[in-house]
């Protein structure tokens, strides 16, 4: 870690020359959420293209130490009036210092500034810095028959490449409530898909 101090990390705009550098940060940090989940550290960090659609929509948020190098990211897309979070890590050395936070307000401003409903994202039930740190930015979890189409597919493709049905969720921070999305394709809840309530811990920090 250099001597700045993570108040000063400044959250820029990404651009062409970050995006090789962005899977070592995604590894990196997920090695902290397999050692959570108790699964092995295999990453499959997200390719060039998606990060580079990201980057076409202005939606590839960097944070950066005092040489300007990447030490976490936010990769959106824009779906379904929404800005959908795809990916957002922070390397270990830096983590539980506030910049998942600080990243995720970006989103969340950007979301607003875009006139969009919502912030929405999938992620796991149970860790603490995974669904107890986004309830903690105002997220709400979403029932499988009542989220957006889309968030269905994502969950169904999550749980076929083997995630856990009974972990993960999907959530929402909802900007304008009167353009929730309540026209999307409904299905029966399916196993795994609860309501029941999160437990919430202090150390929800990313």
């Amino acid at each position: 870690m250099t001597g700045i101090s993570a108040e000063n990390v400044m959250i820029r705009p990404g651009c062409t020359g970050d995006l090789p550098l962005l899977a070592d940060i995604e590894i990196d940090a997920f090695a902290t959420l397999a050692d959570a989940l108790g699964v092995a550290r295999d990453a499959h960090p997200l390719s060039l293209e998606v990060l580079g659609r990201s980057l076409q929509e202005s939606l590839l948020f960097i944070a950066v130490d005092d040489a300007d190098r990447p030490i976490g990211f936010l990769a959106g897309a824009e779906i379904e009036r929404t800005l959908y979070v795809i990916e957002l890590d922070v390397v270990t050395e830096w983590q539980r210092q506030g910049l998942g936070r600080r990243l995720m307000a970006k989103a969340i401003e950007t979301a607003r500034a875009r006139k969009l409903a919502g912030v929405t994202l999938t992620t796991d039930r149970d860790v603490t810095f995974n669904a107890p740190f986004y309830h903690s930015l105002g997220f709400e979890l979403l029932a499988f028959e009542s989220m957006p189409a889309f968030m269905q597919k994502k969950l169904d493709e999550e749980i076929v490449n083997g995630m856990d049905p009974e972990r993960r969720v999907a959530m929402a921070l909802w900007l304008d409530r009167s353009s929730r999305h309540e026209d999307g394709a409904r299905r029966p809840r399916q196993p795994g898909q609860s309501n029941v309530p999160l437990r919430i811990s202090r150390a929800t920090e990313k």
